[in-house]
């Protein structure tokens, strides 16, 4: 037996080799297609509601009306799921435009392509360890974050020229890249949003600006202030992150994940970002890995 994964496209689960898309289709052409990055731990989607509710939001942004129902989603990656015998594990689900006539402009009537790509990913939880190798190694980098006046921001869209440019900047052992507003204030990284504690006090850049509200950061916050630590979001200079006691990255793959340095500066993480990631490892636990959650 083949130990080849198995995707699902349009409605059929195929080998990964198989998995293929128009060259036609708007979401190779023009990046028009939305898109979510999910964790499955112990066979459970986290946060799902989370995920769908954005997912609109960037289908709405696109006017991308694509007629499928949230349960119809979910069933499709239960199955992808289940096909590859995986229980903890990466998901993205995909929906472009699909086909349409060579035209920019986006028509109406639309037949979506729907990708899901799953790969193994070990549990979190209180029984996991983090994917992420160690803390991360953090450059600001001369790429800025686009406007949300052009690009919404709150938008997860396939096209990630902005994150790929900021990517390429990074030299030696650098592995996030720290993008910057168009008046320098600090925005998020090119795959993860920044959080930095000053004297007991959480920071974040708020969504207010040119910032992708993701889902883990919505949680950790919601933690964060439920746990009674002081929260703060607003616009900072990178010099605020530089004086911080404690910093760390968050997204769904990783987690909270601790800075060691910016720009060579050493960060680190502390105890509020232990706290944090403790909180959310248990919020992990009792949503996915409990027998009586309902799943």
């Amino acid at each position: 037996m083949s130990d080849e994964l198995r995707y699902h496209v349009d409605g059929d689960l195929v080998p990964a080799s198989d998995a293929t898309v128009s060259v036609d289709d708007r979401g190779f052409r023009y990046g028009d297609a939305a898109f979510e990055t999910l964790r499955a731990y112990g066979g459970t989607v986290f946060a799902w509601d989370d995920h769908v509710e954005r997912l609109e939001r960037t289908c709405e942004s696109l006017s991308l009306e694509h007629g499928l129902l949230a349960a119809d989603l979910r069933s499709r990656i239960d199955e992808t799921l289940a096909a590859n015998d995986l229980a903890d594990a990466y998901v993205r689900l995909s929906i472009t435009r699909g086909v349409q006539p060579g035209k920019l402009t986006p028509q109406s009537d639309v037949d979506p392509a729907v990708v899901i790509y799953v790969k193994p990913l070990p549990r979190g939880g209180l029984e996991g360890d983090p994917v992420w190798d160690g803390p991360a190694t953090v450059q600001t980098v001369e790429t800025r974050r686009i406007p949300d006046e052009a690009i919404p921001a709150a938008a997860k869209t396939h096209n990630y020229l902005n994150g790929i440019l900021a990517r390429a900047e990074l030299e030696g052992d650098a592995d996030e890249a720290l993008m910057c507003d168009l008046e320098g204030a600090i925005a998020e990284g090119a795959t993860s949003n920044l959080f930095f504690v000053r004297n007991g006090t959480v920071h974040a850049p708020s969504t207010d600006g040119s910032v992708l509200p993701g889902i883990t950061r919505g949680i950790v916050l919601e933690m964060a202030r439920d746990a009674g630590i002081s929260v703060r979001e607003g616009r900072y200079e990178p010099a605020a992150v530089l004086e911080a006691d404690e910093a760390f990255l968050t997204n769904r793959t990783w987690e909270l994940r601790p800075i060691a340095t910016v720009d060579g500066h050493a960060i680190g993480g502390g105890p509020v970002t232990d706290r944090l990631a403790g909180l959310y490892d248990e919020r992990v636990e009792e949503s996915c890995y409990r027998s009586d959650n309902g799943h």
